[in-house]
């Protein structure tokens, strides 16, 4: 029976929604034959926006202004009206007279509907109940909603919906515009710091003829006019580095990447990264580099390094913690991997009840392993993750003092990787052999290893000074500082199963 009431009003619903949008389709029928087509307004000049009035309002009052956006209530009042238009800075309220606009300019306002375009020009004044507000003159319609926004008390508040429908979305949730006006802070921000510290931004190819640069599965195409299979990029470090060899010695890129893999709150098939690269420096560096920046973002997006994420009060102040991989895992699952031998490590991981994948059993991925089971989703604060092994690490230098270890960190928050960086491995002939265990691997089955990259190969047999690297998820920045719990949350358009896909 419940379900049937549900079926019931969905399709109550539905007729309702038909017939709003064949009465908007009706009154922009009679607007045309009119001639009065307000899809034929090309131009209307504002002079103010919403946030100008608000804010200057001792300046502004008395004023005539011009001001355009989207009409998103109305409130009837026999000769005179209120209503409120939003524009992309806020919302203001309109006191519409029909002694001041005219007969027949207040007869179509009346006849306007919610979410419709409009441009205005007023006078600026505050209401007897002291709210600001313009006293309208003229009014002109100059684009008609035909699909009605949703209810006002309800709003949009189906999370698929707004994700496919991000255009209602933007309209009727003003938190959502202000998470993605924090994002373009963000990443205007962080081109800033870069700028500042004498990096050159660059482009490298979303196609490539090799994926490399990470261990993840590949979206593949075919290019008619070469008769070849092309991947789309996976990372952007190996082109980076090649500009490295050729001398520019200080390079970043913000882009777009795409992996084909699954979908969660922390991963979409296409996310924004940004890699950098110096020369003449190391992982060290890197971090300083790291830690550097993100305070900078912090203190110009929000203008504090505290922020609360999930409940959680995370402080981005100077100071980060640096822990090995070895001592992190030791401290919280007990094994003392830099005590051990790989066979020692197997039946200590085992014996702590931790699977194992055939292929996968070597002293450094055994480390690896165990850093994934214990440590990492206990990592709240921000948090160095230093030396790796070199199993997982293709293409970070070797440590010296140990060469299972590669002189690599990743950065950890809220028990999330955010970002990862080498010094980076500059020895032609150990580079090639690492991309040969990778083709090992990847022969044996796993497809998000290595392909060769003989070019790669060949760049640095030229010469790559010492040079640190690093790489961040922007949209995982970016739901930290917005508190956004999903990355669909801080993506315009996430990728979405379409409608009717089963």
């Amino acid at each position: 029976m419940a379900e049937q009431q549900n079926m019931q009003t969905t399709e109550q619903t539905a007729e309702e929604l038909h017939e709003l949008k064949r009465i908007r389709r009706e009154k922009l029928a009679e607007l045309q034959d009119a001639g009065a087509d307000p899809y034929q307004q090309v131009r209307f000049d504002r002079t103010h926006h919403t946030i100008d009035i608000r804010d200057h309002f001792d300046e502004m009052e008395g004023k005539t202004v011009r001001l355009a956006g989207r009409m998103m209530s109305k409130r009837i009042m026999g000769k005179a009206s209120f209503s409120d238009m939003s524009d992309r800075y806020g919302r203001l309220q309109l006191y519409v007279k029909r002694d001041n606009v005219g007969e027949d300019v207040y007869k179509g306002y009346k006849k306007m509907d919610i979410g419709d375009i409009v441009g205005i020009e007023g006078e600026v004044f505050r209401t007897q109940k002291g709210e600001i507000s313009v006293m309208v003159h003229d009014l002109t319609l100059l684009s008609k909603s035909l699909s009605p926004l949703p209810e006002k008390w309800h709003g949009l508040k189906d999370t698929d919906m707004r994700y496919r429908q991000r255009y209602v979305d933007l309209i009727v949730n003003p938190e959502v515009r202000d998470t993605f006006e924090k994002r373009s802070k963000i990443v205007r921000e962080i081109r800033n710091f870069m700028d500042a510290r004498g990096f050159m931004e660059v482009e490298t190819p979303c196609l490539n003829t090799i994926p490399g640069g990470a261990a993840a599965r590949p979206f593949i195409t075919h290019h008619n006019a070469l008769d070849i299979d092309m991947y789309m990029r996976i990372a952007t470090e190996l082109h980076l580095k090649r500009l490295i060899v050729g001398g520019l010695e200080q390079v970043y890129e913000i882009g777009r990447i795409f992996r084909n893999e699954g979908m969660d709150t922390k991963h979409n098939p296409e996310f924004t990264t940004i890699e950098l690269y110096q020369a003449f420096t190391d992982y060290n560096g890197m971090m300083d580099i790291t830690e550097d920046m993100i305070v900078y973002v912090c203190n110009q997006v929000l203008g504090a390094t505290k922020v609360t994420y999930q409940g959680v009060e995370i402080d981005f102040a100077k100071g980060w913690q640096r822990l090995t991989m070895a001592d992190a895992v030791k401290q919280y699952s007990g094994i003392d991997f830099m005590a051990i031998d790989g066979e020692e490590a197997l039946c200590q991981v085992k014996a702590k009840g931790v699977e194992v994948d055939k292929g996968k059993d070597s002293w450094g991925d055994l480390l690896a392993l165990c850093f994934e089971e214990f440590v990492e989703e206990k990592l709240m604060q921000p948090t160095f993750i230093i030396d790796y092994p070199v199993e997982i690490s293709p293409l970070a230098k070797r440590m010296g003092a140990d060469p299972r270890l590669t002189e690599r960190f990743e950065l950890f928050v809220y028990g999330r990787e955010l970002a990862n960086a080498f010094s980076e491995l500059n020895d032609p002939i150990d580079q090639k052999q690492r991309f040969e265990r990778q083709v090992a691997l990847r022969a044996a089955g796993d497809d998000e290893a290595s392909m060769m990259d003989d070019d790669f190969v060949n760049a640095l047999e030229y010469a790559m000074p010492p040079t640190g690297g690093m790489g961040m998820g922007i949209d995982r920045l970016v739901m930290l500082l917005t508190d956004s719990a999903s990355i669909r949350d801080v993506l315009l358009f996430p990728t979405m199963k379409p409608l009717g896909l089963d």
